[in-house]
């Protein structure tokens, strides 16, 4: 085995302010070893534990069915369905071992594909009939409303084409978040196929190389964005069928595009005729049992990650959907609420000492330990990324340095500042050393993934970056030809918050479905205080292909900015450097990888004659500059002109550079010249 003696001593090397919490780290560490023995004893590796629904479910053999479920508490399970009509007392279960129950069915065709069922569960002498556990599909009774359980066993299985796909988790994600039933324009639901013919080849066009797909896990309440998981192996049925889900990836690893799940083990939902929720009569069968298991904001059921059959589920179930749909990794979404016994509500995490304490949730922290390598050993290319808005040292860094061993943590931090600054500062007040210091700020050797918005800023009482920035004039002047000014800052500002977003807010980038073009308005689910409507629950693609619209200018704008990082490794180049910070005419110019980045975040002032440090002499030409008319602009860049590096002036600390135009409220992109370019 290996000697974990000394494991937590590199974090402490990465991060000498975690000395004084040497003994927290220690712990940590020493209940990772401790758990994961006692999950595996000997000879066994996570692979081979983690195989819950290979043995609980429904199973087809050569002769039969054989089905079962794990219930320590209940008195008796009975199996019904329309096999035999719904009979509650025809199928009993026979309980055998470790509070596992087992039923055999003999002759192939007893259950047939899409047949209906449920199990019937009697616990303290009541009875309920319940959703199995390990079910890979349910769907709704469009009589009753009710959730029934589906067996999907079609006769032919599904061929994959993607055996030559393999991601890299070494290059940086461009990651497009999004929501299957809103990627459609039409007043309803959108599916899985309509996704893989429509989105896909929209994501691919944009230049994004991932797609993190949310609400995949079947919730019974399509409102909850798919954050209120009832059936943890069933595939969303609001979308379609397995297969088209397997189809939908199929078709982006054909493409390059690898796939993450919005992966929900931080809750579950309350409900019992839908949910795991007191499945065996217990309220502590997968859960907290009293107010420890209540999460006081979302009104659900919380894991108890102490208890090794909850973490074999779990576990299964991070193992069951990379193996069966081949997804690439994971967005563990709730990843504050499961770190803390307050779930961070309330906290500023403002020292060090808040992430060390009798608040902290050292089970949870074990377990997300344990899911990192478990993910490894499946797909050892596999991404994993933390929902983390508390900054819990060592989120990414390897578990063998101590760390809990994520890929990426979200910078959360990063949307949550531009939205404070919209509603709450002027523009034209904007400090140059605050974005600086927000969005350079990270924990040493740690990945993060930068955005300026996702679903969370668009939901219903807030709105899109550009819905704060362009407001109702959004509905009346999105015309080309209509010259307003509030539009004009609105785009203006929009490609500055996004591009300075994308080359300083992380190693990898995110963007929300739509908002590559802009889309206006939030997000509202049908729900009965919107009488049931889809209006705000959609994409309007049309609005991007209009092209009379200024949708098209960010748009493009967009794929030009991702078309630059990926052409120069920005999000890769770990030697950024502030070259220059002008706090009273808001410039702000850096250095990173082989770019020089100029932002003149001015709303009114164009610098005709700006001197600009480059650091090193030579010859510098601009590649890239959001003031061209293809994004909107006004073409006041001249992109073919050479600049000559030479010394400045003394109010430049006698510092070499080139003297250049720059408009107000423009981003240029300078790169020193090849030989090629020279005069």
């Amino acid at each position: 085995m290996e000697n974990n003696k000394n494991k937590h001593i590199e974090i402490l090397k990465i991060d000498p302010y975690l000395k004084p919490f040497e003994r927290d780290i220690k712990l940590r560490v020493d209940r990772y070893d401790s758990f994961k023995a006692k999950l595996l004893g000997n000879n066994q590796n996570l692979k081979s534990f983690a195989n819950g629904d290979l043995y609980y479910g429904f199973h087809l053999t050569k002769s039969g069915w054989v089905y079962r479920e794990w219930a320590p508490n209940a008195e008796a399970l009975y199996l019904i369905g329309d096999f035999n009509f719904w009979n509650p007392q025809s199928h009993p279960l026979k309980k055998i071992d470790n509070g596992n129950w087992e039923i055999y069915l003999d002759g192939v065709k007893t259950l047939k594909h899409l047949s209906h069922v449920k199990v019937r569960v009697v616990a303290k002498g009541v009875s309920r009939d319940r959703i199995p556990l390990y079910i890979k599909r349910t769907v709704q009774n469009p009589a009753t409303h009710d959730f029934l359980g589906q067996i999907w066993q079609p006769d032919y299985a599904f061929k994959w084409k993607d055996n030559d796909f393999h991601i890299d988790n070494k290059k940086p994600l461009f990651i497009y978040e999004a929501h299957v039933g809103m990627a459609q324009e039409k007043n309803g639901i959108g599916t899985f196929n309509e996704f893989t013919n429509i989105v896909l080849p929209r994501i691919k066009a944009a230049g994004y190389n991932t797609v993190q797909l949310m609400a995949i896990m079947q919730h019974p309440y399509y409102a909850s964005f798919g954050y209120q998981v009832s059936n943890f192996f069933a595939v969303s049925s609001w979308f379609g069928t397995p297969d088209d889900l397997k189809a939908l990836i199929n078709t982006a690893h054909l493409m390059g595009i690898s796939v993450l799940l919005d992966l929900v083990h931080s809750h579950s939902i309350k409900n019992i005729a839908e949910g795991i929720n007191e499945f065996d009569g217990t309220d502590y069968q997968f859960f907290n049992t009293g107010i420890k298991g209540e999460h006081p904001a979302w009104d659900t059921k919380l894991f108890n990650y102490e208890k090794p059959e909850v973490v074999h589920f779990l576990l299964s179930n991070v193992k069951f959907w990379i193996e069966e749909y081949h997804f690439d990794g994971y967005r563990f979404d709730g990843v504050s609420s499961m770190l803390y016994h307050d779930h961070g509500l309330g906290v500023a995490f403002t020292d060090y000492s808040k992430y060390f304490s009798m608040n902290t949730n050292l089970e949870a922290i074990t377990y997300l330990q344990i899911a990192n390598d478990l993910i490894r050993e499946v797909k050892p290319g596999a991404v994993t990324i933390a929902e983390d808005m508390s900054g819990m040292p060592g989120m990414c860094l390897p578990v063998s340095y101590g760390g809990l061993g994520f890929d990426y943590r979200l910078s959360m931090g990063v949307p949550d500042l531009w939205v404070k600054l919209l509603k709450e500062t002027p523009d034209e007040n904007w400090s140059m050393r605050q974005l600086w210091y927000e969005l350079t700020g990270r924990r040493p050797q740690e990945k993060n993934i930068g955005y300026s918005e996702s679903h969370d800023q668009a939901l219903v009482g807030d709105k899109t970056l550009i819905f704060q920035l362009g407001g109702k004039e959004i509905y009346s002047h999105m015309l080309k030809d209509d010259d307003n000014w509030i539009i004009s800052r609105a785009i203006e500002l929009h490609k500055l918050i996004k591009f300075i977003t994308i080359t300083l807010g992380g190693e990898g980038y995110l963007n929300f479905m739509g908002n590559e073009f802009g889309h206006p308005e939030w997000i509202d689910f049908p729900r009965e205080g919107n009488n049931w409507s889809y209006k705000y629950a959609r994409r309007q693609w049309s609005l991007n292909d209009n092209k009379d619209l200024k949708y098209e200018y960010i748009s493009n704008f967009d794929k030009g900015m991702l078309a630059l990082v990926k052409k120069y490794n920005v999000l890769s180049a770990t030697d950024l450097y502030n070259i220059w910070t002008d706090e009273e005419n808001q410039l702000l110019a850096f250095r990173k990888g082989t770019l020089i980045f100029l932002f003149n975040f001015n709303p009114s002032t164009c610098f005709s004659t700006y001197e600009l440090p480059t650091i090193e002499e030579g010859e510098y030409k601009v590649v890239f500059n959001s003031d061209e008319s293809m994004f909107g602009g006004k073409n006041r860049v001249d992109e073919d002109y050479v600049y000559q590096a030479k010394p400045l002036s003394s109010d430049k600390q006698n510092k070499v550079g080139i003297t250049i135009s720059v408009p107000s409220r423009t981003v240029i992109v300078l790169s020193k010249c090849e030989n090629k370019y020279k005069k």
